[in-house]
C-alpha cells in the first residue's frame, strides 16, 4: 500500500532512470508486471518521463511478447523479477522494478522538454 506521496516519489525516481535509458517524448517503454503497486508506479514514471508504454501481458506466451518487443522497438522495458525470463535476448535495457538500483535517483519531478499538450 502506497501514500500519493510514495507514489510520486517512486514515480519520479523510475521516470529519472528512464530518462537516463534514453526515453523521450515519443519514446515507447514495454511493461511487463503482474498487476498491483508496481505497475501503477511504472505507469506512472513511464508518463512523466515523456513517454508512452507498451502493456506487456506476463500471461502472453513468449513468442508474443517476443513480436510486440520487436513491433514496438521500445526504448527500455519495465520488468519484475517473476516476469524476467519472459524477456530473455531482447536487446534493449531491462529495468526491473524489484532491484533498488533505481531508487537512488532523484524524488523531484523530471523536466522533460519538448513535451506538449500533444503528447496527452
Amino acid at each position: 500500500r502506497l501514500s500519493y506521496r510514495e507514489l510520486n516519489e517512486q514515480a519520479n525516481r523510475l521516470a529519472h532512470a528512464l530518462r537516463k535509458q534514453g526515453v523521450l517524448p515519443d519514446s515507447r517503454v514495454g511493461i511487463c508486471v503482474e498487476r498491483g503497486a508496481e505497475m501503477v508506479v511504472g505507469l506512472l514514471a513511464i508518463l512523466k518521463a515523456g513517454g508512452g508504454y507498451v502493456p506487456l501481458d506476463p500471461a502472453y506466451p513468449v513468442e508474443r511478447i517476443a513480436y510486440m518487443l520487436q513491433d514496438s522497438a521500445p526504448a527500455a522495458v519495465l520488468a519484475q523479477t517473476a516476469t524476467q525470463d519472459l524477456l530473455a535476448g531482447i536487446s534493449v535495457p531491462v529495468i526491473n522494478l524489484d532491484q533498488g538500483t533505481w531508487q537512488d535517483e532523484s524524488v523531484s519531478n523530471p523536466q522533460v522538454s519538448g513535451l506538449t499538450s500533444a503528447h496527452l
